[in-house]
C-alpha cells in the first residue's frame, strides 16, 4: 500500500463513547500458489478501519468495507476485507514474515488489531530421512525414524502399515507421537510388513520409501529326550538322547538351533550271571512206594543281572529195592523194561524215516543247482568285479574261440545277447507314471541283460547295463581295499604299472583358475578333491584357486583317544567368496558306524586354532557332511584349513589300515630289507609310502590289504613266517614284532613301519618265499603271501591305483561335470518346483541316498543343484549317469533323454570318458 499518513489523521473528534471493539482480527494465512488470500477485520463502535502493511497503510481504493448496525447497543459496526497477493509477499524483503494489521477509529479514539502474517505455502518432495528396513527378534523394540520434507506449514505425519493407516490410540503397543517417529515397543509376527511415511500440509502429500519389517523367530531347542537304554546288553556301550529345533521353529529367516541335537555318551552295563546248581542233597529214606528222592537249588550261584535259570529238573526220584519192591503182581524191574524196549523200537523207525527225507532233499538241490548253473553262457567267479579297482575275471565260457568278452580293446555286438554284472534297475510296473513317460537317460538299449544271481538283483536296478570297471557307488573308487582285487601270481604281468606315476614332490598341491564356469581340482592320487559348482563365481572374475594336503606333523592335536582320521586339507585363497557351496571331498580311514564314532569336522583359524564346524551326525544349516564309507563330501561357503578328528565311543570302533609290504636289497648283497607299513586306509597316506620307498628303491611285493584294528586297547603283532630254512635266515627271536596299542592308534598321520632283515646263504638265491602275518591280539588278521625275486630285472610291479588321475589334476567349465549343463538346468526346474505329489527336491534327495539334515538343502536357493552338486563329488571317477537316471525315472518327473546330448553339448574328450562309464 500507499503511504497514506498525511491523508489518514491519527484521531477524529468524538461524542463521548468506548473505543473500538474488535469483533473479529485478521488471521494467519498462507498463499497457496498464485491465489491470493483474503485478510478481514471487523470492530464495534467504528467510524472508520484502514489496514496498515509491513508499517505502511494500504491504499484506501484496496479496502472493502461494509457498514451495519448492532441491534442491541444501536453503535455502528464496521468490517473491512483487502486482498494480499503472492506477488506481495515475495518482493517484500524484511527482517520478519509479511504482516499486517488492522486499525479502528471511533469518537473516542483508535484501536489496533494483533498482526496477522502471510506466508507463501510450500511442501518440498524429498524426505530429510526415510524409514529403514529392520529385521529384528521377535519381542524387540523396533524404531523407524522419519524426517518430512521441509514445508510451509510444518507436514503433518501419518504412518501406513501395507498401504493401511496406522491409529497408535487402537494399539497401545505402537507410538507414533515421538518427534514422527514410529515405535514398536514389542515386536509381533504380525508387525511384519512395508511401513510407509506419508507428510502433508496443506499444498500437498508426499510419500516415503517404504521400509521392510521382518520379525523372526530364532529357533529354539526343545527338551532332551530320556536317555536310550545302554545298547550293550554286558559291559562297556553307549547311550544317546536327542532333541529338536522346534521349540520355536525358526521363522522368517530366524536362526537354525545352535549345538549339536543328538548327544552320545558311554554307558557300562552290569553283566547277565546265569545261574547254576548246587551239589544234590543226600538220598531220602525209601518211601512205601519204592523210591526215595534227592534234590539241588539253583544257589550256586544264583542267576543276577538278568541272567539265565539253571536248566534241568531240581528233584529227581528213583526205585530204592533194586526192582525187587512189586507194583500190580509184576515186579518193578520187569514193568520197567518193556517201557525201554517200546522207546527203543520208536526211535529206530524215525531214525530210518528221517534219513530217507534228508537224502531225498540232497538229490533234488543238487539237481536244481546244476540246472540253474547252466543257463549262462558267462560266470563271474571273482567277487571283486562287483566292487571295481583291479578288474580280475575269471571265465568259463560255453562256446570255444569266442574272446569277445576276454579282449577290452574289440567293440561289443551289442545286437547280441551277452551277460554283464552290474546295477540292474528294475522299473515298478505299478507306477502308472512311470509306464508312460520316456526316460531322461537311456544308455545302451540294444543290450540284452541277464539276471546272473539274486546277489546281483540286491545290487539295485533293471535293464541297465554297464561294463566292469566302476567303482561302487558311494565308495572312494580308488585307493583303498576297494580298488585292490585279487591279482593271481601267474596274471600280475597284466597290471603293471611303473612306479613314475607316483608325485615325488615333497608338496601336494594343485592350483588352477577358475570363473563362472566352475570347474573340479583333484590332488592325484590321493582322494582329495574340490568341485566348484557353475555360477558359485560371479560372472566376469576368476580366481587361481588352490588345494594342497599338509605332509608336515599336522598342528591338530587330538585329544585322548580321538583319531585324526584324514589328511589336513587346505583350499583357498580365503577372501574367495562364493554364492553357492562348493564341495571339499576328504577320505578317511574310519569303519563308519554311528554306534562306535562320532566324527567331527574341524577348521583351522587364522590364529592358527582349531575349532569345531560340525558333528557330522549334527542337523545344521551351515554346512553338510555326507559320510560315505571312504570318503567324506562336504558342503562349504569358505575356504580353508580342514581335518576331520574321530571319536571312539566304544571298543567296538574300527580304524582301517592298509599293510603293505615292500622289499629291497641292502648294501651287503646278501641281505634283503622287508618293510611292513600299517598305514591309515586313505589315498593320500599310500602315495605318501609309495613316494618315500621310491627314493630308497623299495619294491611292492603283494597287493595292499586291509585291517580292521579295533579301539580295544590290544596291541599290534607284525611276524615273518615260513622263511625257507635252507635258502633264508632270520636273526633269533627278530621274527616278531609287536606294537603297543597308544602307538598305532595314534599314530596318524604318520604311517607306522616295523623293517625285518633276511640273509641268503648263497648269491645264487634270487628267490623268496614267505609270509607276512599282521594281527590285533584278540581281533582281527592278515596273511600276505610274499613270493617275488630279489633281482630288480625280474620282479614283477604292482598296481597301485585303480584310477590315476594324475594327468588332469584341474578341469575348467563343462568337461569337469558329468552332467550336462542343460539336463542339470531340466532336472533343477523340475525339482525345485513344489508338487502336490511331493516329487520334487526332497524325493531326488531321497533317491540318490541323502536322507539326513534336509533343512540345509532347504536354505539353498536351488536346492536341486546342491544336490547333483553332491552327486557330482561322489561319483567323480565312475560317472554313474545310469543310476542318477534309475533315480529320475522312480520319481517319473522328467520326459527328456540323455541320448538326446550332442557332441556340441559335451566336450569329445569328456564324451568318451562318459561313455566309457556308461553313458
Amino acid at each position: 500500500g500507499n503511504d497514506n499518513s498525511e491523508a489518514l489523521p491519527e484521531s477524529i473528534p468524538s461524542a463521548p463513547g468506548t473505543l473500538p471493539h474488535f469483533m473479529e482480527e485478521p488471521d494467519d494465512a498462507y498463499i497457496i500458489k498464485s491465489n491470493p488470500i483474503v485478510l478481514r477485520c471487523k470492530a464495534m463502535p467504528a467510524m472508520q478501519i484502514f489496514f496498515k502493511c509491513n508499517g505502511e497503510w494500504v491504499h484506501q481504493n484496496e479496502h472493502v468495507s461494509e457498514e451495519s448496525m448492532d441491534e442491541t447497543t444501536g453503535l455502528k459496526v464496521r468490517e473491512v476485507f483487502i486482498n494480499v497477493t503472492r506477488q506481495q509477499v515475495e518482493d517484500f524483503h524484511g527482517p520478519e514474515d509479511y504482516w499486517c494489521q488492522c486499525v479502528a477509529w471511533s469518537h473516542l479514539g483508535t484501536s489496533k488489531s494483533r498482526k496477522a502474517s502471510v506466508r507463501i505455502a510450500y511442501l518440498r518432495k524429498n524426505f530429510e530421512q526415510d524409514p529403514q528396513g529392520k529385521e529384528v527378534p521377535i519381542e524387540g523394540m523396533i524404531v523407524l525414524h522419519c524426517r518430512p520434507p521441509e514445508g510451509v506449514p510444518a507436514a503433518e505425519v501419518e504412518w501406513l502399515k501395507n498401504e493401511e493407516p496406522i491409529d497408535s490410540n487402537l494399539d497401545e503397543n505402537i507410538d507414533t507421537r515421538a518427534d514422527h517417529n514410529l515405535i514398536i515397543r514389542q515386536a509381533r509376527l504380525s508387525d511384519s510388513g512395508n511401513y510407509t511415511c506419508m507428510a502433508a500440509n496443506i499444498v500437498a502429500k508426499r510419500r516415503s520409501m517404504s521400509a521392510t519389517v521382518v520379525v523372526y523367530v530364532n529357533g529354539g531347542w526343545s527338551s532332551w529326550t530320556e536317555w536310550s537304554n545302554c545298547n550293550a546288553r554286558c559291559g562297556r556301550g553307549w547311550q544317546k538322547r536327542s532333541r529338536t529345533c522346534t521349540n520355536p521353529a525358526p521363522l522368517n529367516g530366524g536362526a537354525f538351533c545352535e549345538g549339536m541335537s543328538v548327544q552320545k555318551i558311554t554307558c557300562t552295563s552290569l553283566c547277565p550271571v546265569d545261574g547254576s546248581w548246587e551239589v544234590w542233597s543226600e538220598w531220602s529214606v525209601c518211601s512205601p512206594e519204592c523210591e526215595h528222592l534227592r534234590v539241588r537249588e539253583c544257589i550256586a550261584p544264583p542267576p543276577r543281572n538278568g541272567g539265565k535259570y539253571c536248566e534241568g529238573v531240581s528233584q529227581e526220584s528213583e526205585n530204592c529195592t533194586e526192582g525187587l519192591c512189586i507194583q500190580d503182581k509184576k515186579p518193578l524191574h520187569e514193568i520197567k523194561s518193556q517201557n525201554i524196549e517200546t522207546a527203543s523200537d520208536i526211535a529206530l523207525y524215525s531214525g530210518l524215516g528221517a534219513a530217507v527225507i534228508a537224502v531225498a532233499v540232497l538229490v533234488v538241490g543238487v539237481t536244481l543247482y546244476r540246472r540253474s548253473q547252466s543257463e549262462y553262457g558267462v560266470d563271474v567267479i571273482d567277487s571283486s568285479a562287483l566292487t571295481g579297482g583291479f578288474q580280475t575275471f575269471n571265465f568259463k565260457t560255453v562256446r570255444q574261440g569266442n574272446s569277445l568278452l576276454l579282449n577290452s580293446s574289440m567293440q561289443p555286438d551289442l545286437t547280441v545277447s551277452r551277460t554283464y554284472s552290474g546295477p540292474i534297475c528294475l522299473q515298478d510296473p505299478m507306477d502308472k507314471e512311470l509306464m508312460t513317460e520316456s526316460s531322461l537317460f537311456n544308455p545302451l538299449s540294444d543290450i540284452k541283460v541277464k539276471v546272473q544271481s539274486s546277489f546281483m538283483v540286491s545290487l539295485g536296478v533293471t535293464e541297465r547295463a554297464e561294463y566292469h570297471g566302476k567303482a561302487h557307488s558311494g565308495t572312494f573308487p580308488h585307493g583303498n581295499n576297494r580298488a585292490f582285487g585279487t591279482i593271481q601270481a601267474r596274471n600280475k604281468a597284466t597290471y603293471i604299472q611303473n612306479l613314475s606315476s607316483i608325485s615325488t614332490t615333497s608338496e601336494l598341491k594343485t592350483t588352477a583358475i577358475f570363473g563362472h564356469l566352475g570347474g573340479r581340482l583333484v590332488v592325484p592320487n590321493t582322494g582329495v578333491s574340490l568341485l566348484i559348482p557353475h555360477g558359485a563365481i560371479p560372472e566376469e572374475s576368476s580366481w587361481e584357486i588352490y588345494l594342497a594336503i599338509t605332509q608336515k606333523e599336522s598342528s591338530l592335536q587330538p585329544e585322548g583317544t580321538d583319531v585324526l582320521l584324514g589328511p589336513e586339507v587346505t583350499c583357498g585363497p580365503s577372501e574367495v567368496a562364493v554364492s553357492t557351496p562348493f564341495a571339499l571331498t576328504i577320505p578317511h580311514c574310519a569303519q563308519v558306524n554311528s554306534e562306535h564314532w562320532n566324527i567331527h569336522l574341524k577348521k583351522r583359524t587364522h590364529q592358527g586354532k582349531w575349532e569345531e564346524v560340525m558333528s557330522v551326525e549334527e542337523e545344521t544349516t551351515s554346512c553338510y557332511c555326507l559320510l560315505d564309507p571312504y570318503a567324506c563330501h562336504i558342503l562349504l561357503n569358505s575356504f580353508g584349513t580342514y581335518a576331520l578328528i574321530g571319536e571312539p565311543i566304544s571298543d567296538c570302533a574300527v580304524r582301517q589300515l592298509k599293510v603293505a609290504v615292500f622289499g629291497c636289497l641292502s648294501c651287503n648283497s646278501l641281505d634283503y630289507n622287508l618293510r611292513v607299513y600299517c598305514m591309515d586306509n586313505t589315498p593320500c597316506a599310500f602315495q605318501e609310502v609309495v613316494s618315500d620307498e621310491r627314493l630308497q628303491g623299495g619294491q611292492l611285493l603283494e597287493e595292499p590289504k586291509l585291517l580292521h584294528f579295533k579301539g580295544n586297547t590290544f596291541s599290534l603283532q607284525i611276524s615273518v613266517l615260513d622263511i625257507p630254512p635252507f635258502l633264508w635266515r632270520i636273526k633269533p627271536f627278530t621274527a616278531c614284532q609287536e606294537v603297543p596299542f597308544s602307538r598305532v592308534w595314534c599314530s596318524s598321520p604318520r604311517p607306522l613301519h616295523c623293517a625285518f632283515s633276511l640273509e641268503r646263504y648263497s648269491p645264487a638265491t634270487t628267490q623268496l618265499a614267505c609270509k607276512v602275518c599282521v594281527r590285533q591280539v584278540k581281533g582281527h588278521e592278515q596273511v600276505l603271501q610274499i613270493q617275488t625275486s630279489i633281482l630288480e630285472n625280474e620282479r614283477e610291479t604292482i598296481t597301485f591305483f585303480a584310477h590315476d588321475d594324475s594327468n588332469f589334476p584341474a578341469q575348467m567349465g563343462p568337461k569337469a561335470f558329468k552332467i550336462p549343463y542343460s539336463i542339470r538346468q531340466r532336472i533343477c526346474a523340475t525339482f525345485d518346483t513344489p508338487n502336490a505329489k511331493g516329487k520334487d527336491w526332497q524325493m531326488l534327495a531321497q533317491k540318490n541316498s541323502i536322507n539326513r539334515n534336509l533343512s540345509y538343502f532347504a536354505t539353498q536357493s536351488s536346492p536341486s543343484a546342491v544336490i547333483l552338486d553332491l552327486w557330482e563329488a561322489r561319483h567323480q571317477h565312475d560317472g554313474d549317469l545310469d543310476s542318477l537316471a534309475c533315480a529320475l525315472e522312480e520319481i517319473g518327473r522328467t520326459h527328456s533323454k540323455i541320448s538326446d546330448i550332442t557332441e556340441a553339448e559335451v566336450e569329445e574328450p569328456d564324451f568318451n570318458y562318459s561313455r566309457q562309464n556308461g553313458l
